[in-house]
């Protein structure tokens, strides 16, 4: 499912037009951006939660030359699903 399919999905569901689905899904996506970015957590019960965490520095190599490379720290997303979503896949 893309993200139109997921809009369309939404609409019909709630019985909003696509422009309303499309803003509020947009609007949903800003907000757990933002709080990440602020180095927050996004709990979604039923769901999962949305976290930040931090990868080291660490060497790797190129794979076309075979150099060694570094390659820079960075704050990476992660996503924990919860139990109601894993239980709705088994």
């Amino acid at each position: 499912m893309n993200k139109s399919e997921l809009v369309e999905h939404i609409a019909k569901n709630a019985d909003i037009s696509k422009a309303a689905a499309a803003r509020a899904l947009e609007s949903t996506i800003t907000a757990i951006r933002t709080t990440l970015k602020k180095g927050g957590t996004v709990s979604l019960v039923g769901f999962g939660s949305f976290a930040v965490t931090k990868r080291p520095a660490r060497k790797g190599r190129n794979p076309r030359t075979g150099a060694e490379i570094k390659i820079k720290a960075a704050k990476v997303p992660k996503f924990r699903p919860g139990k109601g979503l894993k239980d709705a896949l088994n």
